[in-house]
C-alpha cells in the first residue's frame, strides 16, 4: 500500500487533469427488511437508509477535503427490490419506488440503485411486478434507477426478458416523453451483471455482499490522456505496447487514490470497505472524454478503422494496471463509452463517423455497452429487444459484463438531438438500420442456451 504522503504526491502531480473520485456508493441489504405488509417494508426500508446513510455525505466531503480531491457524486445502492420485495404487487412496487427517491433525497444522495430484477434464467412474481412497475417508477422518481439481468454465460438469454425490456423500455420513453425520453437514462439492461458496481445507472448490492460496504468508482479519462500526450511529446517513436504501459501506471496511480478514499469513507462510517472500480467514465466537459484518448494514439477519431483495437489496448491496460494496483478491484473497471455522456463521442455520431454497428463492435472490448445511445421516437419494442439481444450475445459467448441504456426519443427522428442534462450530456440521435426486420425472431421468446464451454469449465 501506498503511504500517504505517495499519494498526496500523486494527487498533485495530476490535479489539473480531471482525476476526481467519481463516486462513493454505499451499498445497503434491505433483505432484512422483507415483509408481505408493504406499509412495514417501506418503513424498515426508510428506517436502514437513514440510519447507514445519514453521514455518508458528510464523510465523504471530510475525506475529500483532507486529501484536497473531491467525492463527486455520493450514492447508495440496494438488494435487488425485485428479491428485498418479493411480495409486492406492482402498485406497491411503485411506491417502493418513491419510498427509495425520498430516503436518497433525505440523505442528500445523487442517485440510489437497486430497483432491479435478475432475470437471466426466468422470472419470479416479484421480478414481473418490479419490471411492470419500471415505467411508471422512473416517471414519478428522480434519483431511482433500475437495472435487470437477463443474461449470463451460465445461463444464456431469456429472450422473453429481453422482449418484455423492450416493452418497458417504449413504455418508460412515453411516460417522460416531455424530457426526451429521460426515464430510459435509468434503466439498464444488462448480461453478466457484478453485484459491486458504484456506477449508475446499473449499481445495486449483490446477495453474497455485506450488510453495508463502501465500494469506490474513480474515474480518470483526462489524467490517461494527458498522461499518453506527455509520453508521446518526449518520446515521438514510443509504439504502442509502450504506451499500454504508460496507461497501466497512470491506472495504477488513480487505483491507489480511490481505495484511500474509499478506505477512509469506510472507517468513518463504521462499514466495510469493498471494492475500487477504475472505470474510465467521462463526462460531457471538454478534457474528461474517453474518445479523446483514441486521438492521443493517433486515431482521427472513435469510429474510424483501429478503434476497436485501440478500445481493446485501453481497457486492457486499464485492468491490469488497477489489478496490479490492488486486491480489491471490481464493479466493472474498464473504459466506458456512454455517447450522451462523453463530448468527443457524440461529436463521432452526429458526423456519422461512429455508427449503432460500429458502437456494438466496441463493446465486445469495452467494460459495458450500447451506454445512453439515443434512438428514433419510432423505434419498435422488438427492435429495441433485438439490439438488446444482439449485446447480450457479445456478454454470453465473451464471458463479460454487456449492457444497453438505449433511448428511443418521443417524436424524435435519427439526426435529431436529445438533450438530457447534467452529467448526461446530449446526443444526435442514431439511426436504426432495417428496423422491423427482427420482429418475427424477438417474438419466439424462449431461452437462447449457454455456450457449452460454460457448462464443461
Amino acid at each position: 500500500m501506498l503511504t500517504q504522503r505517495e499519494v498526496l504526491s500523486t494527487l498533485e502531480m495530476l490535479k489539473n487533469e480531471h482525476l476526481d473520485v467519481r463516486t462513493v456508493t454505499l451499498g445497503i441489504s434491505l433483505l432484512d427488511c422483507s415483509s408481505h405488509d408493504p406499509g412495514h417494508f417501506m418503513d424498515r426500508v426508510r428506517e436502514k437508509i437513514w440510519r447507514l446513510a445519514g453521514h455518508l455525505v458528510d464523510a465523504c466531503d471530510e475525506v475529500g477535503e483532507k486529501y484536497g480531491i473531491p467525492v463527486v457524486n455520493k450514492r447508495i445502492a440496494v438488494s435487488p427490490i425485485a428479491v428485498a420485495g418479493a411480495p409486492l404487487s406492482s402498485r406497491d412496487m411503485v411506491e417502493a419506488a418513491r419510498t427509495l427517491d425520498e430516503s436518497a433525497a433525505r440523505v442528500r444522495v445523487d442517485f440510489i440503485g437497486g430497483f432491479s430484477a435478475l432475470v437471466e434464467k426466468g422470472m419470479t412474481p416479484g421480478d414481473r411486478a418490479l419490471i411492470e412497475a419500471v415505467p411508471e417508477a422512473m416517471a414519478v422518481t428522480e434519483r431511482v434507477c433500475t437495472s435487470v439481468n437477463v443474461a449470463s454465460t451460465r445461463a444464456g438469454i431469456n429472450m422473453g426478458a429481453v422482449y418484455l425490456m423492450g416493452r418497458t423500455l417504449k413504455a418508460a420513453a412515453e411516460k417522460t416523453a416531455d424530457a426526451d425520453g429521460l426515464g430510459c437514462a435509468k434503466i439498464c439492461v444488462f448480461a453478466n451483471i457484478p453485484q459491486d458496481i458504484p456506477f449508475m445507472a446499473g449499481a445495486y448490492l449483490g446477495v453474497g455482499e455485506p450488510d453495508a460496504v463502501i465500494n469506490v468508482g474513480v474515474s480518470g479519462p483526462g489524467v490517461v490522456r494527458k498522461a499518453i500526450d506527455r509520453a508521446r511529446r518526449a518520446d515521438p517513436n514510443l509504439d504502442l505496447g509502450r504506451l499500454s504501459e504508460i496507461i497501466k501506471r497512470t491506472a495504477f496511480k488513480v487505483t491507489r487514490v480511490g481505495e484511500l478514499i474509499g478506505r477512509e469513507v469506510a472507517d468513518k462510517l463504521g462499514v466495510d470497505f469493498g471494492v475500487v472500480d477504475l472505470s474510465l467514465a467521462p463526462t460531457p466537459n471538454v478534457g474528461d472524454s474517453v474518445g479523446e484518448i483514441f486521438q492521443s494514439l493517433g486515431l482521427e477519431s472513435i469510429g474510424v478503422p483501429g478503434s476497436t483495437a485501440a478500445l481493446a489496448l485501453i481497457n486492457d491496460a486499464v485492468k491490469k494496471g488497477g489489478a496490479f494496483a490492488s486486491s480489491y478491484v471490481g464493479g466493472l473497471s474498464g473504459a466506458f463509452i456512454p455517447v450522451s455522456e462523453d463530448l468527443n463521442i457524440s461529436k463521432a455520431a452526429e458526423t456519422g463517423l461512429l455508427s449503432l454497428e460500429k458502437l456494438e463492435a466496441l463493446t465486445s472490448v469495452c467494460s459495458v455497452g450500447l451506454d445512453m445511445v439515443a434512438l428514433p421516437g419510432d423505434t419498435t419494442a422488438e427492435t429495441l429487444a433485438a439490439v438488446i439481444a444482439d449485446e447480450m450475445a457479445i456478454g454470453v459467448i465473451n464471458k463479460k459484463t454487456t449492457a444497453t441504456r438505449l433511448i428511443p426519443v418521443p417524436g424524435k427522428k435519427a439526426g435529431d438531438r436529445a438533450r438530457f442534462g447534467g452529467l448526461l450530456g446530449e446526443s444526435v440521435i442514431i439511426p436504426v438500420r432495417d428496423a422491423g426486420g427482427s420482429d418475427a425472431f424477438v417474438r419466439l421468446g424462449g431461452r437462447i442456451p449457454a455456450p457449452i464451454q460454460s457448462l464443461v469449465n
